[in-house]
């Protein structure tokens, strides 16, 4: 079983910068591909953001030129790079990661508030 672990997330204020990590319990150069999701109350689970093995990235509307995704395959580690925050973005994030075998794993998630 892998596991993911995702930190980084907290309070912060209306056009801020905060840089989530997932962290996995397995090489990650084993993924398939990798993506964070978002979930915000009385709202459903939207995936936002999306990297491949071979680090092509794609992106939802709603953050495509604010958010980046990326990874740091030495420390197993997915990282999302969040500038300009708006409140819309406040939500619980996820960590999603497919692995060779077609192994599906999630993290518990962090909580991101941004708010004045």
């Amino acid at each position: 079983q892998v596991q993911l672990v995702e930190s980084g997330g907290g309070l912060v204020q209306p056009g801020g910068s905060l840089r989530l990590s997932c962290v996995a319990s397995e090489s990650i150069f084993s993924i398939n591909f990798m993506h964070w999701c978002r979930q915000a109350p009385g709202k459903e689970r939207e995936c936002i953001a999306f990297i491949n093995r071979i680090g092509t990235t794609t992106y939802a509307d709603s953050v495509k030129g604010r958010f980046t995704i990326s990874t740091d395959n030495t420390k197993n580690t997915m990282y999302l790079q969040m500038n300009s925050l708006k409140p819309e973005d406040t939500a619980i994030y996820y960590c999603y990661a497919n692995f060779r075998g077609n192994r599906e794993y999630w993290g518990q998630g962090t909580q991101v508030t941004v708010s004045s």
